[in-house]
């Protein structure tokens, strides 16, 4: 509908309800809008009309614009005004699009928004600026964002970065080199607002005393001591999928690659977003792996290694591809890697021919492999965490024990080890003589490592999962309420989860 339509329609809905019209002029065109309306809707009208001004006589039915204002904004707030509804502006940013579209435009938003906001702060439309917090999309929160800092409207920018943070990686993706560092930080920060939760995804079954499965995602209420289903569910695409890699990145869980009992390996890659509550799949990974290692280093994530494999693959979020990197010096099984000061670092595991004994570290500046220390001590299937420059190894099978260390462990027991990268020194701590070792998950969380591990029950010769938490401070543990379900291809991690979810 052009300007001098949009006029005649708002002409002719004032007269056939016998309202008064004034006739709003910017430059050489005039536009027709109810008074009544202009004073409901418009701070700067309101003020003018009872202000007693000659501007606003008494039968004077005509106000004249200045300001620099464009016709296109105007007419797009003076329809807000008549309507209470953007429809024409979504008209507006549909015609920009297909005309970027036809140019072979970047895509990036054009100028209709910019005119808008300038002439609703221009002529106070305050309810339509309070309209725009949700009017906020992936294709124009950027742009939005920018001009409520250039006109200072707190609230929309708010709504604008809760936006950006919880469509973060899109964001990313979208705004490419746009995004200035120190809004690509403020974003990242706010993605961690909520509350550091642990989360245990899998495939859970109930205990038979139980009426009805707990489903497949639980947080963990620490107030209370006890799991709660989260409202959502693992992708049909991730049931029963085995050997995958996991790991958080900027507050995303992404789960990768795997293999199901009754087909190959897989290299698809699934997303949960706790800030939506919500999965979503990325991009597939070039390589089929499974029992790798996933990590997150420097904003990208890396795929270490797999089953007879020595490739190792990066993704980057702000681009959703993957790409090989340096490949490790040979495949490895049953290995065990964490990132450490911006590094990566493998122990222990299997080469084809013979014990792995190299600490191998990863420099993703370098794209480059190096033999950082040789080991006393044989590992495998351990999880490595690490804290500043300490790595932890927990759990897991220990072989050739070194002189300073004990010699009467089992293979099958809970430990915990430390090794110091900066020191290069190894200490072995604190035991947990009743709990298994082996199949276990764990995780970084507040002031400690949580651990999902099994036990059976010797009587009954049942196993079940215990959860455990070992306080690196104090080096103590401490044994937390068995896990509510039985389950397979467990994962815990922690994640800050948004209070909307929470519950």
């Amino acid at each position: 509908m052009s300007g001098a339509e949009a006029t005649g329609r708002r002409e002719q809905e004032a007269e056939a309800v016998g309202e008064e019209t004034v006739q709003i002029r910017l430059g050489e065109q005039s536009y027709a809008v109810c008074k009544r309306k202009l004073v409901e809707q418009s701070d700067y009208f309101r003020a003018l009309y009872r202000s007693g001004m000659r501007e606003a006589a008494p039968g004077r039915a005509e106000q004249q614009l200045c300001g620099g204002l464009s016709a296109r904004g105007l007419e797009l707030v003076l329809d807000f005004i008549s309507t209470a509804r953007l429809a024409r502006l979504e008209q507006e940013q549909e015609r920009e699009r297909e005309r970027e579209g036809e140019g072979g435009g970047g895509g990036e938003p054009g100028p209709v928004l910019q005119e808008l906001v300038e002439a609703a702060c221009y002529l106070q439309v305050t309810p339509l600026l309070r309209l725009l917090r949700s009017q906020v999309r992936l294709g124009n929160c950027l742009q939005l964002h920018g001009l409520a800092q250039l006109y200072g409207l707190q609230d929309l920018q708010e709504a604008c970065l809760d936006f950006m943070a919880a469509h973060y990686h899109p964001v990313l993706r979208q705004a490419r080199q746009m995004l200035p560092p120190a809004l690509r930080q403020q974003l990242a920060q706010r993605r961690m607002r909520g509350a550091a939760t642990l989360v245990a995804v899998g495939n859970l079954a109930g205990r038979p005393s139980q009426e009805e499965a707990p489903g497949s995602m639980l947080r963990y209420d620490e107030v209370a001591q006890r799991w709660l289903p989260l409202a959502n569910n693992l992708p049909p695409d991730l049931v029963n999928v085995r050997g995958y890699g996991a790991a958080t990145l900027d507050n995303y869980l992404f789960i990768v690659g795997g293999y199901r009992v009754t087909s190959q390996d897989i290299s698809a890659a699934h997303c949960y977003n706790p800030c939506l509550n919500e999965w979503s799949q990325r991009a597939s990974m070039n390589q089929k792996r499974s029992n790798f290692k996933l990590l997150a280093v420097n904003g990208k994530l890396y795929a270490v290694g797999g089953q007879s494999l020595s490739n190792v693959e990066c993704y980057n979020p702000e681009y959703d591809w993957w790409n090989f990197v340096a490949s490790m010096p040979n495949p490895l099984a049953e290995f065990s890697a964490c990132e450490c000061k911006g590094k990566i670092y493998i122990i222990g595991g299997y080469t084809s021919r013979d014990r792995n004994m190299n600490i191998l570290q990863y420099c993703p500046i370098s794209d480059s492999w190096t033999n950082f220390e040789l080991c006393e001590v044989h590992v495998r299937k351990q999880q490595m965490l690490s804290v500043e420059e300490t790595i932890y190894l927990v759990g897991g099978c220990i072989h050739e024990l070194g002189p300073n260390q004990k010699s009467s462990q089992s293979e099958d027991m809970l430990t915990v080890q430390s090794y110091n990268i900066a020191t290069r020194e190894w200490l072995c701590l604190k035991e947990n003589t009743s709990k298994s070792g082996l199949n276990l998950t764990c995780t970084l969380h507040n002031d400690g490592i949580y651990i999902m591990s099994r036990d059976i029950t010797f009587s009954t010769s049942l196993e079940h999962r215990v959860f455990l938490k070992y306080n690196i401070f104090t080096d103590s543990w401490e044994s937390l309420r068995r896990f509510p379900a039985f389950g397979q291809n467990m994962l815990i991690c922690s994640m800050y989860l948004p209070s909307v979810i929470d519950v």
